[in-house]
């Protein structure tokens, strides 16, 4: 049998069907187009720069510093949070726009310097993983940024592991201006319209608002329970 092979899913599918008592459905369902569609409504025809300050203001209520930054400052500003959060050990994606924002030169100098840099390989295997444990800082850049929730998007692949994001100690998302979007809504459109069109999606696509947060049944916020203890967004003009 081969990896992955599904087996006896016609017979399934017909019990299914007879204990639900109705007939076997074999063609695709219409989606409806609903007459009312309120969630398109929300922060509809703001600017990049508006949609910009609803996040920075979502970040506030998330507990995660957050700063502009120009293409050409990106690197001072990566060095300054990299300081502030006493990272000796980074780990980054293996994504082309760090080597576009010259942010692979800066990480080989950083490295020259004495603070440990991995950048994921996928032909590392499991031992991402383990450098992801115990790196102080994960670095990734936005695939789509949501302003209403304050929410980083990324779409895993071979050279992006969700590790890099989730086992840090610290994580620093570099969020380009131009993927910012409204809200969930956005977001959603955007990977169906990659299903349709490309016949897949990522893998895995992380959906991360700030720090990990926890709450127990009275209510108490713990920040920083099951994954970064602290994040920090750098929004970077790239128009």
């Amino acid at each position: 049998m081969a990896t992955g092979s599904i087996q006896n899913k016609e017979s399934f599918l017909n019990q299914v069907a007879k204990n639900l008592g109705r007939e076997r459905r074999t063609e695709p369902v219409t989606r409806p187009i609903w007459k009312h569609q309120p969630q398109h409504e929300v922060f509809k025809g703001f600017s990049q720069d508006q949609l910009v300050d609803i996040l920075k203001e979502q970040c506030t209520r998330i507990h995660t510093s957050v700063e502009e930054v120009t293409s050409s400052s990106l690197n001072e500003a990566l060095e300054k949070v990299i300081g502030l959060l006493g990272g000796t050990s980074v780990i980054s994606s293996d994504d082309p726009r760090f080597e576009e924002y010259g942010i692979n030169n800066y990480l080989q100098q950083a490295a020259s310097k004495g603070i440990d840099v991995h950048t994921w390989d996928s032909s590392y295997g499991t031992d991402n993983i383990h450098k992801a444990e115990k790196a102080d800082i994960g670095i990734t850049f936005s695939d789509i940024t949501l302003a209403e929730s304050g929410t980083v998007v990324l779409f895993s692949d071979k050279g992006k592991g969700r590790s890099v994001s989730l086992l840090p100690t610290n994580y620093i998302a570099i969020i380009p201006k131009s993927t910012i979007v409204p809200r969930m809504t956005q977001a959603t459109t955007f990977i169906h319209k990659m299903q349709q069109e490309q016949g897949k999606v990522p893998s895995c696509i992380n959906f991360i608002s700030g720090p990990s947060n926890s709450a127990d049944i009275e209510m108490n916020l713990v920040v920083g329970v099951h994954g970064p203890v602290r994040a920090h967004y750098l929004i970077v003009e790239d128009r």
